[in-house]
Parts: C-alpha cells; structure tokens; sequence
C-alpha cells in the first residue's frame, strides 16, 4: 500500500519546528551571521542565545533525533530525519539547535560504532550535548576526495602513531576540540586496507592551521576551511578509531545517512528560494503589469514547483527503502540524491536570481549563499561525478545483452515473433471469423 501522509502526532512536530525556525532560530542567522559562526562555540554571546532554544528542543523530544534513545536521541528512520531536514535546511544555525549539525553527528555516530569507551567518555558525550565541535579532516590538496592519492601517513613509533602531511578544507578545525584523521598506514596494501582513522585532540602539538579558507565571496580570514599540516603529530596507539587499516569501514557508517540529510536540507534551501520567486512574482511591477504576469515567470516558477516535488519524492522514496531494510535501492536512491542536489539548487536559485534582478546578486538577500551551496553540493561527500559513475555501474549490473543481431526492441524482429504467436488468428477463414 502506498501513502503519503505523515502520522498526525509527528505532523504536529512538524508544524512546531516551522514556527520555531522562523520566529526563534533565523533571528540567529542575521545577527550571528559570520563564515562558520554556527559552529563556533567558544562564541559566549551566541552560546547563550542558543542554548536556551537547544532546551526547548529537548523539552519537545526533537534534540538529536538521528542517535538512538541510549545516546539521547529519538532513533528516528530516515523518512522522519529527512522531514526534519527539509525544515532545517534554510537556515544556518537549525542543525545546530536541533544537535544534528554536520559534521558532528557524523562524527558522533563513528565514534558510538568505534570509539573505545575512554574516546567515547571524552568526546562522545560533550559532542552529543553541543558543548564542543569536531572536524572530519580527510580531504587533501593534491587528490581532493580521492584516496588512492593521499600521501598523509601515520607510521607506528613504540606505542604511538606518528602522523605527517597536508589536508585540504577540514571544516571547523579552527574551533575544533578534535579531529578525525584519515591517514595512510600500509601504503603497500590495497586501497580498501590501506587507510585508518585516528581521533586526535586538537592541542596535540604538531597541528598547524595555514590558513583558514572560506568560500566565495567570504573575507581572507574569516573563512571555517582549514588548510592543515600534521607535522610529527604525535598520538597514543588507543587514538585509532576502529580497527587498524579500516578506515573505509569508519567512514561508511557516516556517509549514508548524511547524504540523504544534506539532500534534503538542500531542497529545504531551494524551496525558499523557490517561495521568494513566488512572493517576488506578486510584488513586483515593470513595464506595464507585475511579474506574475509575463510568460517567462509562469515558466520559471512551474518549473521550479515541478523539480521541487521531483526532488522531494526520489530523496523521501531513497529514505523510505532504507527504513525498509532494502540497502542496494537504497544505496541507489542516496546516489541519485546526491547527484540531483546541486543541480536541483542551482536551476532554481538561478531563476530567483533573476527574478530579483540586481538585489538577487546582493548581499541583501540570502540567494548569494544558496548559489555557492549549490556550487558546493557538487563537492560535498565526494564529487558529482563519481557518484553518476558508481551510480550507472550498479544499474548495469544486472543488465543483460541483447540475443541476437538487433537490441530486444526492435520492432521487425519483434513484429515477425508477434505474427507466429498470433498466426492462428491471421489465418482464420471467413467461415471461422463469423
């Protein structure tokens, strides 16, 4: 049976998170609004606006819903995670209030599967009541997200590893109390062996910020990307999270559901833009009659209802299958997802933009933010295009060739099957036809 409804009581929690977004937490995103401010706690003032909307949180059982009831969330399936998303994902301190804010629940969730329980004691508790940010540091200069060519390397000393190279754009380490590094540790093994995971505190000597990047348009120094050298940095054989060249094993616990919340945090973004192009249609006169009335706009925004709902239903149909236990369509609909979000964002900010003119490529709207999102999307979890290649693979797997000279569609060759299987009636006499 298919259905498209929301269970009333959840519905409820819905509807409260949409009023709480716009009246308690987007006062936030313009007064706190600096680069990667959401994740700066050592900010007191912002702490202490935020932490009282943490508690209503908390009060209205919506705090950390990803984690499961032992870990002080709600354990909620990812349909559910993903409703929540789409609420979140116009606003930049949401995830935050809600304790759900990457990459901390990524990084909570690896270090409750891997952590030791001396790991867990120190970071997994304070991470899970917000009181710290982490950072993922994977990504390096030369190769990007592409592991094969990772050259930062942890070689054991005694009892400590000893960790040395360059990573690229590991966000929120300058605010940080810890990372999780990804480094090579058997470089003469196979890819999948070659790679482990260390938890390290961010006061371990050695850790050098370059420089802090921020993304387009943001001040020099301003920016929430480090640009990090691990020079000699030394750490305690324990610092390994989960077991010893299975870094990939780590890592895939994070990713999944991450994908499918950024996708939906995404369209939550999109449909903003989507209702400002609504609103602007309406309130705008030029030339004679408003916006709403020339063709081009009709067109921009039916084709911007159309992919929103497109978009809605494969990432809610990617989360469903999960919740149903189906892990390859699953897998399928997360790759589909991801390959969609940026795409989706860009067309549909695009055509705000324009719609708003020249105060669309101002910093007076958020439309600006939402075009680099959309930019980044494409990066985020590993670029577009390895996902379309993986994604096309698993849907050739268990494609067959065609018998024979001709594709299994063609119609000469099918119509010579179909005239032998239905030849009884084509040779029927008259007498037998009356």
């Amino acid at each position: 049976m298919w259905d498209f409804s929301t269970e009333p009581e959840f519905q409820a929690k819905l509807d409260w998170m949409k009023r709480f977004i716009r009246e308690e937490v987007e006062p936030l995103d313009l007064v706190f609004d600096q680069p990667g401010h959401h994740h700066n706690v050592t900010d007191q003032r912002a702490m202490a606006a935020v932490r009282p909307l943490q508690a209503e949180v908390r009060r209205q059982g919506l705090w950390a819903c990803h984690l499961k009831p032992e870990l002080g969330g709600q354990g909620y399936g990812q349909v559910r995670l993903a409703l929540m998303n789409e609420i979140l994902g116009g606003t930049n301190w949401g995830p935050r209030v809600f304790g759900c804010q990457a990459p901390d629940s990524g990084n909570a969730e690896i270090i409750a599967h891997f952590g030791t329980e001396v790991q867990k004691q120190m970071y997994l508790q304070p991470l899970l009541q917000g009181d710290i940010t982490s950072c993922y540091s994977m990504t390096e200069p030369q190769g990007g997200s592409d592991p094969r060519v990772f050259q930062t390397a942890a070689a054991r000393d005694g009892d400590h590893w000893v960790i040395n190279g360059y990573k690229w754009f590991s966000s929120q380490a300058r605010w940080a109390s810890f990372l999780i590094v990804m480094a090579v540790t058997d470089p003469e093994a196979s890819a999948a062996d070659r790679f482990s995971m260390f938890l390290v505190p961010r006061e371990t000597p050695g850790i050098n910020i370059i420089r802090n990047s921020g993304l387009i348009g943001e001040d020099e120094e301003e920016g929430a990307h480090a640009f990090l050298h691990y020079d000699n940095v030394r750490v305690p054989a324990d610092a390994l999270l989960g077991r010893e060249g299975k870094a990939f094993e780590v890592a895939q616990v994070r990713l999944g559901g991450g994908r499918i919340h950024h996708a939906m945090r995404t369209l939550g973004a999109a449909t903003k833009a989507y209702e400002m192009m609504r609103e602007r249609a309406v309130s705008r006169f030029t030339q004679g009659s408003s916006l709403a009335r020339k063709q081009s706009t009709l067109q921009a925004i039916a084709d911007s209802y159309v992919e929103l709902m497109q978009f809605r239903l494969l990432v809610l149909h990617a989360a469903w299958t999960i919740d149903q236990g189906d892990s390859e369509t699953g897998r399928i609909g997360i790759a589909s997802a991801k390959i969609m979000s940026p795409r989706i964002l860009k067309d549909i900010v695009g055509r705000a933009i324009q719609l708003h003119g020249s105060l669309g490529v101002s910093n007076e709207l958020p439309l600006g933010q939402y075009w680099i999102k959309a930019a980044a999307q494409g990066l985020v979890d590993g670029p577009t295009e390895s996902h379309q290649i993986n994604l096309a693979k698993r849907l050739l797997r268990n494609a067959q060739p065609a018998e024979g000279m001709f594709p299994s569609e063609h119609i000469p060759s099918r119509k010579a099957a179909a005239r032998e299987k239905l030849s009884k009636y084509l040779n029927m006499s008259e007498e037998e036809l009356a």
